[in-house]
C-alpha cells in the first residue's frame, strides 16, 4: 500500500481517497513518503476543528481563516509550492456542491505542478462528480513486522524479558487484526493482569481482540465447544473437511496445492448446515468469524453499508487463515439484483462487491455459507469458481438418524442402551437433526413433570405429536431435493441411498 501511494503522489495524481481509521500511522507513512521525494514536500493536515496546520506544528497554529472545507481548499489552490494536503473526515462535507465544486477546481488547477490532496476518512464516500478523478486505496492493518515493532517497544518500555522467537510469534500471530493503538493496548492488559508478557498470555490477547472484533457488531467470534463428531451423519462432507485440515499449512503450499476459497452447504432447514460449519473451526485449528449481513446495512448514509462490508472484510483477511461464516446466505442475498428501486441500489452494490471480492481474495480467507431456498440465490453464487464445492444436505437416512439420537442420548444420559435407537429412527422418517433434539427434548419436560426418568415410549409419543417440516412443507423440501440431484454434492455417505430416498 506504501508503495502505491508513492507511486501515486509521485506520478502527480491530484486526488487520492485514503480509507482507514488509523489517522496518526498513516501520517507518518505519507510524512515519510513526502521526505524520501527529490525535492521533498511539506504535509499539510485540515480538520473541520483546527483548520489547515503544518504536519508536525501545534494544532492551535492555524493558517488564517480554513476551517470549512471550501475555505481550506481555495487556501490549498493558492499554494505555488508543492505540497501533499491530508483532509480528515471530510465525507459529512463532499457531498455539498461548493465542497464538491472546489475539489474539482483545485483538480483542475493542480496540472503540472507536484502537489496532491489526500482524503482521509474510514468510511468512503466519493460523489458522482469525482468518480473519474479519484484513486481509493484501503490503508492496511499493521503486519507482523509492525506489530513486531509495536511489541519491541512495549517490552523495552517495561524492561520485560527476552521472549523466545516461538512467544514473539505467537503474541504477534495473536494480534494480528488490530490497528497499532489496539495492539498497543492489548499488550498493556496483558502485562498489567499477569504482571509479565509471555507466549502463556496469548489467550489474554485473543480475548481482548475477540471483544474488538465483536464490537463492530457485524463480526462476531464464535467459539463453539462441540467437535465434528456432534453431527450425525454427513460422512462424505466429513470426509471432504478433513481432507483439508492442514490445507492452509506451508506444507500444503510446498506441495502445491491452492489454498481453499470456500464452500456452499444447501439443504433442508434443521439437517446441521450451521452446526458443521462451526465445528469445522475446531477440526481445523482456525477462528470463525460470523459476518452478519444484516447489520451490514445501514441507511443511515449513504456509503455506509458498502464502507461495513469492507471493514469486515479487511478485518477477516487480517488475521487469516480464518473462516468466515455467512448462515443463510439465501436471506442476505435475496432480491440483490433488482434492488435498484427499493434501496437506491446499496444491495447490488454490496453484492456486487462482496463477489468480486471471493473472486479475487488471495488471503487464506475460507467462506463457508449456507442455504435453504436454492431458488433465492442469484445465479452467479453458484458458478464454478466461487466456491470450491456445493454440498446438498439431505433429510438423515435411516442410518443417520440412528446416529443423531445416539448423540443426542448420550449427551443427556450416561446408559442409553434402554433406547432402542433402530425403532426410533423408523419412527422418525421424514425428521431433521433438529426436529429428534426437540422431539427428545419434549419427552423430558413430559416426563420431568410427572417425576419420573424419561422412555422409549415417551420419545414415541413425541415423535407422532410433531409434524415434520417434510411434510408441511413438501413441495418446497421437494424442489429443493429435485433441484440439488443434479446440481450439487450429497453430504451423506451412500449417494445411492440419497438418489432413491422418498418421502
Amino acid at each position: 500500500m506504501k508503495e502505491e501511494l508513492n507511486i501515486l503522489i509521485q506520478a502527480q495524481y491530484p486526488l487520492i481517497y485514503l480509507v482507514t481509521s488509523e489517522e496518526e500511522r498513516a501520517e507518518q507513512a505519507i510524512s515519510t513518503i513526502a521526505q524520501l521525494l527529490k525535492p521533498q514536500r511539506r504535509v499539510y493536515l485540515w480538520t473541520v476543528t483546527h483548520g489547515i496546520v503544518e504536519y508536525g506544528q501545534p494544532k492551535n497554529v492555524t493558517q488564517h481563516n480554513t476551517v470549512s472545507p471550501e475555505a481550506a481548499i481555495e487556501w490549498i489552490i493558492r499554494q505555488k509550492e508543492p505540497g501533499i494536503f491530508i483532509l480528515k473526515d471530510l465525507h459529512p462535507f463532499i457531498d455539498a456542491p461548493p465542497t464538491t465544486r472546489s475539489l474539482r477546481d483545485a483538480i483542475a488547477s493542480f496540472k503540472g505542478m507536484q502537489k496532491n490532496i489526500i482524503l482521509m476518512s474510514p468510511m468512503q464516500q466519493v460523489p458522482i462528480e469525482l468518480e473519474k478523478e479519484v484513486v481509493v486505496i484501503d490503508f492496511q492493518l499493521p503486519d507482523m513486522v509492525e506489530l513486531n515493532k509495536v511489541l519491541t517497544h512495549h517490552l523495552e518500555h517495561n524492561r520485560g524479558r527476552r521472549l523466545t522467537t516461538e512467544a514473539r510469534e505467537k503474541l504477534l500471530r495473536a494480534a494480528l487484526g488490530l490497528t497499532k493503538d489496539e495492539a498497543e493496548k492489548v499488550y498493556r492488559k496483558a502485562q498489567v493482569t499477569t504482571g509479565r508478557l509471555t507466549e502463556d498470555e496469548v489467550d489474554i490477547v485473543l480475548s481482548e481482540k475477540k471483544q474488538l472484533i465483536r464490537r463492530n457488531g457485524i463480526l462476531e467470534y464464535i467459539e463453539e465447544d462441540e467437535t465434528i463428531e456432534a453431527v450425525g451423519g454427513l460422512d462424505e462432507l466429513k470426509k471432504w473437511l478433513k481432507q483439508r485440515s492442514n490445507a492452509f499449512t506451508e506444507k500444503a503450499r510446498e506441495y502445491g496445492l491452492p489454498q481453499p476459497k470456500g464452500m456452499l452447504i444447501l439443504g433442508v432447514p434443521g439437517c446441521g448446515k450451521s452446526l458443521i460449519a462451526k465445528t469445522t473451526s475446531r477440526l481445523w485449528g482456525l477462528p470463525i468469524l460470523r459476518l452478519d449481513m444484516g447489520r451490514v446495512y445501514d441507511g443511515s448514509m449513504v456509503g455506509r453499508s458498502e464502507a461495513n462490508l469492507r471493514n469486515a472484510l479487511k478485518t477477516a483477511e487480517s488475521i487469516s487463515p480464518t473462516i468466515l461464516f455467512i448462515d443463510e446466505l439465501d436471506k442476505s442475498f435475496a432480491g440483490s439484483a433488482g434492488s435498484g428501486d427499493s434501496d437506491g441500489g446499496t444491495s447490488s452494490r454490496i453484492f456486487g462487491s462482496f463477489l468480486t471480492w471471493m473472486q479475487e481474495k488471495k488471503s487464506p480467507v475460507f467462506v463457508m455459507a449456507t442455504a435453504n431456498r436454492v431458488e433465492r440465490l442469484p445465479g452467479e453464487f453458484l458458478r464454478k469458481g466461487r466456491f470450491d464445492e456445493i454440498f446438498f444436505v439431505d433429510l438423515p437416512t435411516p442410518e443417520e438418524r440412528q446416529d443423531i439420537f445416539n448423540i443426542h442420548l448420550t449427551k443427556r444420559r450416561e446408559d442409553i442402551a434402554r433406547f432402542d435407537l433402530e425403532q426410533l429412527a423408523k419412527m422418525s422418517d421424514g425428521f431433521s437433526g433438529a426436529e429428534i433434539e426437540q422431539a427428545i427434548v419434549a419427552a423430558m419436560y413430559e416426563a420431568f413433570a410427572q417425576d419420573r426418568e424419561f422412555t422409549q415410549l415417551d420419545i414415541i409419543a413425541a415423535l407422532k405429536a410433531t409434524l415434520p417440516l417434510s411434510r408441511t412443507m413438501q413441495e418446497q423440501v421437494t424442489a429443493l431435493r429435485d433441484w440439488a440431484r443434479q446440481r450439487a454434492r450429497p453430504a451423506a455417505a451412500s449417494v445411492a441411498e440419497y438418489q432413491r430416498m422418498e418421502f
